[in-house]
């Protein structure tokens, strides 16, 4: 698995262009609002959530997104494809290399359902169990490695996609 994502990021960074845009943002409102949100979900429950500063970047993205649309495209040979739907994948690390599971409609998901869903999906990523379908495909990448106290970095974007953010 290391080797085959090792072939496809250096083809990635060899053949699509890449420019990088980096800026810092103040997020204590972000932070207030998140801490606001938790203190109010149900402990247990179909209602639960505990959101994460990652969940809110995925919404921040999907609704971005939605508002860009050629952004949320892949390159072809022959074409751009705008994509419909916002689907968003995420990397998350396993012991093989790394995954992206995809949060599908994520600008139509509220906060709640797309932490419950990132949670969902993350804990089956590293488990072994996600089905091809929860992994293939998606328009547009997150990496996020803020949680290691990494401030910034530059991701390599997944092909045919368009764009990455990394935070």
């Amino acid at each position: 698995m290391r080797k085959v994502i090792a072939k496809r990021l250096l083809e990635s960074k060899q053949t699509v262009p890449h420019f990088y845009v980096t800026t810092n943002i103040e997020i204590d409102a972000l932070l207030k609002l998140r801490a606001e949100l938790n203190a109010k979900s149900p402990k247990e429950g179909a209602g639960a959530f505990k959101l994460s500063v990652n969940d809110m970047v995925i919404k921040a993205c999907a609704v971005a997104l939605r508002r860009h649309p050629m952004v949320n495209s892949t390159y072809t040979e022959d074409a751009i494809i705008q994509y419909d739907d916002v689907d968003i994948s995420i990397a998350v690390a396993i012991p093989d290399g790394l995954i992206t599971p995809i949060i599908r409609k994520a600008d139509a998901q509220g906060l709640a359902a797309i932490s419950n869903s990132m949670k969902d999906l993350g804990s089956r990523a590293k488990a072994g169990k996600l089905k091809p379908e929860e992994f293939q495909g998606g328009g547009f990448s997150i990496s996020n490695l803020g949680m290691f106290g990494v401030s910034e970095f530059a991701a390599i974007i997944n092909p045919p996609q368009s764009a990455k953010m990394a935070d």
